[in-house]
């Protein structure tokens, strides 16, 4: 396990450019729900327990629509740029929405693309990630937050993107609630989603809500190995504080440059966050922790 110098920062997601790794989260130094930002730190040390620096420039022009709630940024390279998926409350739309940004750099300035945010105006949703399925549709997996649905429980959820990512073009699809899994012991909150496809074509999502000891990360499995599937819910966590004496959550998973497997996290959640990164392996079609 590699806890790094990077302290405050919530919803790491990690993007490895020629050799290069960039971190990307939501910087918490002030209140995270009012006066979060988005932020990168690089290491080009070439290892991952280097020294991460913060870039010493803003990594996003800020939309005009953006009151508060910049949260979990995320970089994917898409057809030969660099596009951020990420979260603001909408000045407009008194909701949180997701959005995507484009630059030509994976050190930005990334710029809003989209014409504002693109999930339903009158849903709460955030933690935007990309998906590229097997027919090469591009699709937008988010969160429909617990605050604005009916029965306070959140959804994960989904719909395909434009081959530009700047909208919609199928209606959201509900995927799975918070109180599905067995090990949320009543717990509303989805968060975090992240896709993962095994080597046997299996589709599963890592994403996390609150076991009995805190925030964790769960493994749901898609039956039909399709975003559109029946999930499952594995009962077995990926990450749990019964794991290693922390709890922590909102994951991803990349491959460093040696094609080692990795899970990066924010951990502890409700203290100083720091940026952990642990490495994983498939095992029985599924993912799991390498502690040792």
């Amino acid at each position: 396990m590699i806890i790094t110098n990077v302290t405050k920062l919530r919803d790491p997601f990690i993007l490895v450019d020629n050799g290069v790794y960039y971190m990307y989260g939501t910087n918490v130094e002030g209140d995270w729900n009012e006066q979060s930002w988005w932020d990168c730190y690089k290491n080009d040390t070439g290892r991952l327990d280097g020294e991460w620096k913060k870039l010493g420039k803003p990594i996003a022009v800020v939309p005009e629509d953006s009151l508060k709630n910049r949260w979990a940024p995320e970089v994917h390279k898409y057809k030969d740029a660099y596009y951020m998926f990420t979260t603001y409350y909408s000045k407009k739309l008194n909701h949180r929405g997701c959005t995507i940004l484009k630059s030509d750099s994976p050190e930005g300035p990334f710029v809003e693309i989209s014409d504002g945010t693109i999930t339903p105006r009158d849903w709460d949703a955030i933690d935007g990630t990309l998906y590229i399925d097997s027919d090469n549709t591009p699709w937008l997996i988010f969160v429909h937050e617990w605050t604005c649905t009916d029965d306070g429980i959140g959804r994960m959820a989904a719909a395909k993107l434009s081959d530009d990512l700047t909208h919609l073009i199928s209606e959201p699809i509900e995927l799975f609630r918070a109180d599905d899994p067995k090990w949320a012991c009543g717990h509303r909150v989805t968060d975090g989603c992240f896709m993962y496809t095994t080597k046997n074509g299996s589709l599963l999502m890592i994403w996390s809500n609150s076991d009995k000891d805190g925030y964790c990360v769960g493994i749901a499995r898609s039956e039909n190995g399709k975003v559109d599937g029946k999930w499952i819910q594995q009962e077995k966590l990926l990450y749990s504080k019964e794991m290693t004496g922390t709890d922590g959550g909102h994951g991803m998973i990349f491959s460093d440059d040696d094609s080692k497997m990795y899970l990066c996290i924010h951990s502890p959640n409700k203290t100083i966050e720091k940026a952990v990164i642990i490495p994983i392996c498939e095992k029985d079609d599924t993912l799991v922790l390498q502690l040792d």
